[in-house]
């Protein structure tokens, strides 16, 4: 009896929806089953309608406020719209794979057991905030308008600031997504709490130090 609820708890697979609801057991499935495949297609998907709402909510007048020559912003707006859409296919997978590369040099150095198909899975499933919170987002950037790269669940969307910067790396989604990473770390990769927390937390103060770098780049003077 023992053996076979043993073999069945085994067998479970991790889930998306569990994630909201129930992380800790998921990063525990993980552990013992990771899956890679077909979570990293769902949310991609997610992914790709998320950009392609941002895209739709971009419009003529913000790229020529930012600089772009009026006769050419039509053209600039239809590029940037497609490259944008076409960015949502890419951005999950390349997110995951520096991500769990960098974790998995740091979990070989701390002589870590986990494996980088158990840190890929991880990073994936946790992906899945991230991937709603665009949606979200978007979709109500697409409904009321408004600059789309600020978030409204962030500080800057709830300041009404005129720029993401730093104010948008404090996003409800994104410190979710933190959180997330810490125990996925504890769970699965079996760091300890402090060493997977440290390194949640440095890979979210080079997310706001990358906002800072585009504040500065956006507030510099056109030569």
């Amino acid at each position: 009896m023992e053996l076979e609820k043993e073999m069945h708890v085994k067998k479970e697979n991790p889930s998306l929806v569990g994630m909201f609801t129930s992380p800790g057991v998921q990063f525990e499935r993980i552990k013992r089953n990771p899956k890679i495949w077909v979570p990293l297609i769902l949310i991609s998907i997610i992914y790709v309608i998320g950009m392609t709402l941002m895209a739709l909510s971009m419009d003529v007048e913000a790229l020529i406020d930012s600089g772009v020559p009026e006769d050419q912003a039509e053209i600039v707006l239809a590029i940037t719209k497609v490259t944008i859409a076409v960015t949502g296919i890419f951005a999950p997978i390349f997110g995951v794979l520096i991500s769990s590369v960098i974790q998995l040099i740091i979990a070989k150095i701390a002589n870590a057991t986990v494996t980088f198909k158990q840190l890929f899975s991880m990073n994936t499933y946790i992906m899945i905030i991230g991937a709603i919170g665009l949606l979200v987002n978007m979709a109500i950037r697409f409904g009321i308008g408004g600059n789309p790269e600020i978030y409204l669940t962030s500080l800057a969307g709830l300041l009404n600031s005129e720029k993401a910067g730093v104010l948008g790396s404090f996003e409800v989604f994104g410190i979710w997504g933190v959180i997330l990473t810490a125990l996925g770390l504890h769970k699965t990769a079996q760091f300890s709490k402090g060493v997977a927390w440290t390194i949640a937390i440095v890979f979210f103060l080079l997310q706001i130090g990358f906002g800072l770098i585009g504040t500065l780049f956006q507030g510099a003077p056109k030569l």
